[in-house]
């Protein structure tokens, strides 16, 4: 089953929380170029049982930790030449996979007839992090590098190639904060990738801006253009973004025509804790999981479909979405 499909049998889906942080919560010290991306080569366990404890809260998605692992950061930072870094890519997909046959074991050999529900289905999304990531300067929250279409596509070709030959269901570009990366981003999903599906998701300056100062009217009109990007929305934002965003998206939506193929809307904003990119800290008060889960359904009454959390969530922030999502 692919995305669109599950879109189709579910009115609302609910994403993961972050791995990273949830990482570093769990005694990890993550404080390297490659963050959660590292531990795929010396503790996939450690990966592989955070997809199980979101997957456990309620998520019907897991996002694969293969985030920070564009294959030249791989080969800079591991040492590995072009094909181990592609096959360590696509270890990030197995790892997601086994955790999900291990939920659907659980599932199976459970007494109970909600857990035995053999009609649950769970997808895993490939990673596609943004050049800025790959610079490892805080550049994916204010996108002002400049690239050629081609060293964009050059960047993120490898990565992508060895996500869809792993049978990722899809793919989920995250954290995107430039324009011309997402317009080439797209021609490379058409060109060279037909049969991939993705969401794309975005960083932003403001409500109705993306981080590089492009409207979000010009960049919802790209990405509908595209028949495989079946999502658009925002991550690694601010909390407190996502409603005025929304509410902006509606009016977009609203103006375009109705006969496009649009994608659906989604959004996994941080906890509401500030991160400093100079720093590298964290502060500000958490929400606790039925806050998150208060948000979301607020979130879905503005028009958004799939909704999550990126840093600083965890199994228990999923775990209030989802059970403020079972009582609607």
């Amino acid at each position: 089953m692919d995305l669109r499909a599950l879109l189709q049998r579910k009115q609302s889906l609910i994403i993961d929380g972050v791995l990273a942080t949830e990482l570093e919560a769990r005694g990890h010290d993550l404080n390297n170029a490659l963050w959660s991306a590292r531990l795929l080569q010396n503790d996939p366990g450690s990966i592989q049982q955070v997809h199980l404890d979101y997957y456990l809260a309620g998520a019907d998605i897991a996002i694969t930790a293969s985030y920070q692992a564009s294959t030249r950061g791989l080969s800079e930072h591991l040492g590995l030449n072009e094909r181990e870094a592609a096959e360590l890519v696509k270890c990030s997909v197995k790892i997601a996979q086994d955790a999900r046959s291990d939920v659907y074991n659980q599932l199976n050999a459970a007494a109970t007839p909600k857990a035995a529900d053999t009609k649950r289905k769970l997808l895993v999304a490939g990673s596609v992090g943004p050049y800025g990531a790959y610079l490892s300067d805080g550049s994916e929250y204010r996108g002002g590098y400049q690239r050629t279409m081609d060293e964009f596509k050059d960047f993120h070709r490898p990565r992508i190639g060895a996500l869809v030959d792993a049978d990722v269901d899809f793919l989920a570009i995250e954290t995107i904060p430039s324009m011309p990366e997402i317009e080439a981003l797209c021609s490379l999903l058409q060109n060279e990738f037909p049969g991939a599906v993705a969401w794309i998701s975005c960083t932003l300056r403001d409500a109705e801006h993306l981080s590089d100062g492009t409207s979000m009217s010009d960049v919802f009109r790209l990405v509908s253009k595209y028949e495989q990007i079946v999502g658009f929305g925002v991550n690694c934002v601010p909390v407190q973004l996502v409603a005025p965003w929304l509410l902006h998206m509606q009016t977009i939506a609203d103006e375009c025509n109705s006969t496009d193929s649009m994608p659906v809307l989604l959004c996994y904003p941080n906890s509401g804790e500030v991160y400093d990119a100079e720093s590298k800290a964290w502060s500000g008060p958490k929400p606790v999981g039925h806050v998150m889960g208060n948000q979301a359904t607020k979130w879905i009454a503005g028009g958004a479909r799939l909704v999550g959390g990126c840093c600083r969530t965890g199994p228990k922030d999923i775990a209030g979405i989802a059970a403020k999502l079972r009582q609607q």
